[in-house]
């Protein structure tokens, strides 16, 4: 009995201590990046227009990572990178179609605006360039005709 019993205690310790070993981050030690999903890039999201159909928006931003089965006029494009020690970051579209023409988005992009611009405010009064607003910014609203 007294047998078992250091048997049964010594395991016990072993997974204790395997299970607090295990979420560690050891200083010193080497974590890979790890990159999942779609790459979504601003330039991307610039060349997505009203009506387009769905091969042209397929060509462009390449093929979503979810498709649901429930709702196949909306597709999801997610990408996430852990780099290292670092926190998670994460990114999202959302293209909406009707009659198979792309017809709204929604997630973490603006059309016509980087990113910097968006969060930081557009610091240039250049005319040359095209307005941000080329179609509405609305993330939640369907896209408009461009006028």
């Amino acid at each position: 009995m007294p047998n078992s019993l250091n048997r049964a205690l010594c395991i016990l310790v072993f997974c204790a201590a395997g299970a607090s070993l295990s979420g560690c981050g050891f200083p010193g030690v080497y974590k890979i990046d790890v990159q999942q999903g779609n790459v979504v890039t601003q330039e991307m999201v610039d060349q997505l227009r009203p009506g387009m159909t769905t091969r042209q928006v397929r060509f462009i931003m390449g093929t979503p990572l979810i498709q649901d089965t429930f709702e196949p006029d909306r597709w999801d494009y997610l990408y996430s990178m852990q780099a290292g020690h670092n926190p998670r970051e994460q990114e999202r579209i959302s293209l909406m179609f009707e009659n198979d023409r792309l017809a709204g988005l929604a997630g973490d992009f603006i059309p016509g605006t980087s990113r910097d611009e968006a969060i930081m405010g557009s610091g240039s009064t250049d005319e040359t360039e095209p307005a941000a607003t080329s179609y509405p910014v609305d993330l939640g609203a369907p896209l408009g005709t461009g006028e």
